[in-house]
C-alpha cells in the first residue's frame, strides 16, 4: 500500500527555495541548500512574518515546529548566538531550518502565538544559552536548578561549573559549595598506554625491570618459553592402557556356607497348630 504522503526527495529543494523567496519578500537574508536540507536566514524583526508565510502559503505548508535549537559562535562578536527553527511539512514530507541571529541583550520575538509548543523550546534555549524571547509569558529555567548561575551550553562556560552540590549530613539537606578540585590525582602525562610509561608506577618496583625499548626482540627463544610453560602447567598421570575385560573366578577364602548346614544347628521344632499333610513343606 502506497503512503498518502509523498516520498521525500532532494529534488524538492529547488522548488522550495523559489517558493520561499517569493513568500518572504522582506527580511530574507540568505537561502540555500546544505547537505540536502534548506537553510533560510531571516532577520529577527521579520521572523514572525516569515514563519507565518512558511506555515500558511500553499506549496510550502510547514505545519509543525519540531524543535528550536541554539548555537554559540563566540568569534562573531556581539551577535554570537543563532536560534534555529526546525520545521516539518506533513503535506510535502519535507523539512527546512530557519536561522535567526541574536545577542545576549537583544531578545528574539516569541513564536508561541504560532505554535504553543514553542514555549518549552524557548525556555530550553534561554536556559542553555541565555537568549531572551520577547513575549514569552513563562521564560524560566527548565533544565538547570533554581539559582543556577550562567548558561552551560555557552562556549565560555567552564566545564567544572562554579558550584558543586552535595548532601550534608550536618544540616540534613542539599547544599551548594564552591567547586573544590582535589590535586592528588590530577597529574597526567598523556603517554600512550600501548607504548608504556617511562617511569615506574607504584608497585612495579617489586616486579621485573623496566620494559625494553620499543621494538626490541625478546631474549627468550621458543623452546625456553615452551619448557617454562610446561613446568608451570599442572601435571597429569598417564592414562592406563586399554585391556580387554575378562571374568575371573573369585579367589576369596571366605566361607559363605552355601549348601552346608551350620555346625551348631538344631532341629526345627514342630508347630502344634500345623497339621502335616501329604506333601508340602511341613513333611
Amino acid at each position: 500500500m502506497r503512503a498518502p504522503a509523498p516520498r521525500w526527495a532532494a529534488e524538492l529543494n529547488d522548488a522550495t527555495l523559489e517558493a520561499a523567496r517569493a513568500a518572504i519578500p522582506n527580511g530574507l537574508v540568505d537561502a540555500f541548500a546544505h547537505v540536502g536540507e534548506i537553510q533560510l536566514h531571516v532577520h529577527r524583526d521579520h521572523l514572525i512574518a516569515a514563519l507565518t508565510a512558511l506555515r500558511d502559503t500553499p506549496g510550502l505548508e510547514y505545519q509543525q515546529l519540531m524543535d528550536i535549537a541554539g548555537v554559540d559562535y563566540p568569534d562573531r562578536g556581539e551577535e554570537r548566538f543563532e536560534v534555529v527553527y526546525c520545521l516539518l511539512s506533513l503535506t510535502r514530507n519535507h523539512r527546512l531550518h530557519v536561522h535567526v541571529t541574536a545577542s545576549e541583550d537583544t531578545p528574539v520575538p516569541t513564536v508561541t502565538e504560532l505554535w504553543p509548543v514553542a514555549g518549552w523550546y524557548e525556555r530550553e534555549v534561554y536556559d542553555m544559552y541565555g537568549v531572551l524571547f520577547a513575549g514569552n509569558r513563562d521564560l524560566r529555567r527548565i533544565l538547570t536548578d533554581y539559582g543556577f548561575r550562567g548558561h552551560p551550553q555557552r562556549k565560555d562556560f567552564p566545564l567544572t561549573g562554579f558550584v558543586e552540590m552535595r548532601y550534608s549530613e550536618e544540616v540534613k539537606r542539599v547544599v551548594y559549595e564552591p567547586v573544590k578540585l582535589a590535586q592528588d590525582f590530577r597529574t597526567f602525562d598523556f603517554t600512550s598506554p600501548w607504548e608504556g610509561a617511562e617511569y615506574v608506577l607504584p608497585g612495579d618496583e617489586k616486579g621485573a625491570a623496566l620494559p625494553e625499548a620499543k621494538g626490541a626482540p625478546t631474549p627468550l627463544n621458543a623452546d625456553v618459553i615452551r619448557k617454562a610453560g610446561d613446568s608451570q602447567s599442572a601435571t597429569k598421570p598417564a592414562d592406563a592402557p586399554s585391556q580387554p575385560y575378562a571374568k575371573e573366578p573369585a579367589t576369596s577364602t571366605a566361607q559363605t556356607g552355601a549348601g552346608n548346614p551350620h555346625p551348631n544347628a538344631t532341629p526345627k521344632p514342630s508347630d502344634p497348630d500345623v497339621v502335616p499333610g501329604k506333601g508340602g513343606q511341613n513333611q
